[in-house]
């Protein structure tokens, strides 16, 4: 009886690792299966549904040109955070009352907090 719970139980932890069963739906999306970056096991993958009613070509380009342009934004500032966070400045003053960029502290605090930036100028 052992033998087998222990059979059993082995039985269904390698069928947790086994590739699961999807049917293909057959939907306009399918016209973008082949564009660059669709690979298994999603293929194309568009979670909110951005393509669901209008999706040409145009369209479909277009946002991924945004998205492009929007991860490069984002790799920059977070570029642009650790470089702070590191102790590098720009060089100069940040407004003509003579205030340095390294006067400020980093992060949030230069927004909020004793030391931060003026708000109104």
């Amino acid at each position: 009886m052992m033998k087998l719970a222990a059979l059993a139980a082995l039985m269904g932890s390698a069928a947790a690792f086994a590739p699961a069963q999807t049917g293909k739906a057959s939907t306009q999306l399918r016209a973008f299966e082949d564009e660059l970056g669709a690979q298994p096991p999603l293929g194309f993958f568009d979670p909110f549904g951005m393509l669901s009613g209008d999706c040409t070509q145009e369209r479909f380009d277009r946002l991924r040109y945004v998205e492009i342009k929007h991860g490069r934004i984002a790799q920059l500032a977070f570029l642009g955070n650790i470089i702070t966070r590191a102790g590098v400045h720009l060089p100069g003053n940040i407004d003509y009352a003579g205030d340095s960029f390294d006067s400020f502290p980093n992060g949030w605090a230069a927004i909020s907090g004793p030391d931060a930036i003026p708000g109104a100028g």
